[in-house]
């Protein structure tokens, strides 16, 4: 019998393949599986996901108004976050998308040139314009602002974008099927164009995730000096790129410290990295976690990588790096963070509430039946790292200190939008 065909496994390129093909209900039902079953996971993987289902929301549902599609962002986004809220990220691009539409409709709003609906009603015959005592010439009558009109009138405006084309604003004249342009068309039109701009806007924010790593690989000449000792903790992507850019400039050593259990596995999962650093004339030494004390004396620079970081600095990494972050600290070592902007919550969490604990099967196996029925093994997959222990947070816009995050999530995050509570307190 001929084995089963690999490949089928669900993930985030099957998940994102699906979307053409499903409707938006299945989509996000999908989506809350796959983040709760850890089949779609990691910090890029969840970012790029949420992105695209909200995407798919503004584009296929049918929301007749602003403050419509906001809700039903709002209701997709916790449905999300409440699958995986140890996923910083994903509230952070709901946040980022919730925030984009908000300024589209305020530009929308406040253009001067924008055909509002106020404007169509002035291209069609209407009482208003009949010669009366007060307006003799029949000239044209602008309504008041938006601000000066009540809130029902105020759903009337680009603000609200109406789609319904049987509705026409209380004392509009309705369109019969003359040669004049129906007000209806120019409303959908409107809808249309807004619905255009929050979908530019959403790709936009998907290119700046994946553009992430060569964005902060920028800025690697600049961290890393000749003769360096860098040690960095299961580097990521992100890392991996951040060191080899700097070996092709110039030449280091780089302590490469791994899970124990990753050496007991015949795959090499930094084959390519090693290998694009040495063949530049630099050194990559492999340490266990248990015998990194022995070199952290030797190291200049400890980089690391984040899942998340907090609005206060803290930050979540995989297990194993904090007690590396602490060492430098002791020994007065530089602790650089690097994460994309996307990765910096506005919110404020009990960082116990951070930690992921996984299958601690590949320390303990279920075979020793002693050892499993009387001991409680507990395998943490994240811990955070306190924020007095990291010195400088690079991303994909620059370097930061900590009292600089806030200036970042006052430009990225709409204050409604930060206290919006999409998830409610974490579970442990």
């Amino acid at each position: 019998m001929a084995p089963p065909k690999g490949g089928y496994a669900p993930g985030l390129d099957k998940f994102l393949d699906s979307l053409k093909r499903r409707p938006v209900e299945a989509s996000v039902e999908s989506l809350v599986s796959l983040l709760k079953r850890r089949q779609i996971k990691g910090s890029e993987a969840c970012a790029i996901a949420t992105a695209h289902i909200l995407l798919q929301v503004v584009a296929k549902d049918k929301w007749t108004s602003v403050d419509h599609l906001i809700g039903r962002i709002r209701l997709v986004g916790s449905e999300l976050v409440m699958a995986q809220p140890r996923e910083l990220v994903v509230g952070n691009v709901v946040r980022r998308v919730l925030g984009l539409i908000r300024d589209e409709a305020l530009e929308d709003r406040n253009d001067p040139g924008n055909d509002s609906i106020s404007d169509l009603r002035e291209a069609s015959p209407s009482p208003a314009q009949a010669p009366t005592e007060s307006n003799p010439a029949g000239k044209p009558i602008r309504l008041p602002g938006l601000n000066l009109l009540g809130s029902f009138a105020r759903t009337q405006s680009m603000y609200h974008l109406l789609s319904d084309p049987d509705h026409a604003a209380p004392g509009s004249p309705q369109f019969g099927s003359g040669t004049s342009t129906p007000l209806v068309h120019a409303q959908n039109a409107n809808v249309y164009a807004f619905r255009t701009e929050i979908i530019e806007g959403i790709e936009e924010i998907m290119d700046e995730i994946k553009q992430v790593d060569e964005q902060v690989q920028a800025y690697s000449d600049i961290v890393i000096h000749p003769g360096d000792y860098i040690l960095v903790h299961q580097p990521t992507r992100t890392v991996q790129k951040f060191l080899a850019k700097a070996a092709s400039k110039r030449r280091f050593t780089v302590f490469l410290v791994i899970d124990p259990s990753q050496a007991l596995t015949d795959e090499d999962a930094y084959a390519s990295f090693r290998k694009s650093v040495i063949s530049h004339g630099s050194v990559v030494v492999t340490i266990m976690n248990a015998g990194m004390m022995a070199y952290m004396s030797r190291v200049n620079k400890v980089i690391l990588s984040a899942r998340a970081i907090t609005a206060k600095g803290e930050v979540v990494v995989d297990s194993g790096a904090a007690v590396i972050a602490r060492a430098a600290r002791e020994l007065g070592r530089t602790v650089i963070v690097l994460g994309g902007v996307y990765k910096v919550s506005p919110e404020s969490h009990e960082l116990e509430t951070l930690v992921e604990w996984g299958d601690p099967s590949k320390y303990v196996s279920f075979s020793n039946g002693p050892l499993v029925g009387h001991v409680s093994v507990r395998n943490a997959v994240s811990e955070f790292i306190p924020a007095e222990f990291v010195d400088t947070y690079l991303t994909n816009l620059g370097a930061h200190s900590r009292d600089h995050l806030t200036g970042i999530i006052t430009d990225h995050y709409k204050e409604e939008d930060i206290n919006f509570n999409l998830a409610g307190k974490i579970e442990r």
